[in-house]
């Protein structure tokens, strides 16, 4: 993405790229995440759909808060922030489902949807960690918790 103006808060220019790069690539990973797991929340059915149902609601609307947020940093970082379905499904390592799963397989993918986004995020982490760029590594620490902590909770779903 290019540069939106002159910035200088001590953090090299290249190294505001990459890490404006990365953190593009967590808000794409979250965009299609956000979109998954409200179509599922529209679409879950059987005998654990009131659970589901909300349980999906809090998680989506957590998801399109988080959007914001990413998409700002990115912004303070000096580049513009990627937008669009497509600009983002391409750079997103979350796929889209393709179908209308049954409710347990909805939370299979929806815990390997976070434990995704959690990778990205740490792997960006590494880059905000060198850059000494403290509010991008706390961004990240943040949605990493998150994501951690939703992928246990939904992988809880799942125990016999």
């Amino acid at each position: 993405m290019p540069q939106t103006s002159f910035i200088e808060i001590g953090i090299p220019a290249d190294k505001r790229q990459a890490i404006s790069d990365g953190l593009g690539r967590v808000l794409a990973d979250t965009y299609v995440l956000y979109g998954k797991t409200h179509g599922f929340h529209w679409n879950v059915t059987g005998p654990m759909f009131n659970t589901l149902h909300l349980m999906f609601m809090d998680q989506y609307t957590e998801l399109w808060n988080a959007l914001d947020v990413i998409a700002e940093r990115i912004r303070a970082l000096g580049f513009l922030a990627p937008f669009g379905g497509n600009t983002l499904g391409q750079l997103a390592s979350i796929k889209e489902a393709e179908q209308h799963p049954a409710a347990l397989d909805m939370v299979r993918e929806l815990v390997d949807g976070h434990e995704e986004v959690a990778r990205t995020a740490r792997e960006i982490f590494k880059l905000a960690e060198a850059a000494n760029d403290q509010p991008s590594a706390d961004l990240l620490t943040q949605r990493l918790q998150i994501h951690e902590k939703t992928a246990w909770m939904l992988r809880s779903l799942l125990e016999a």
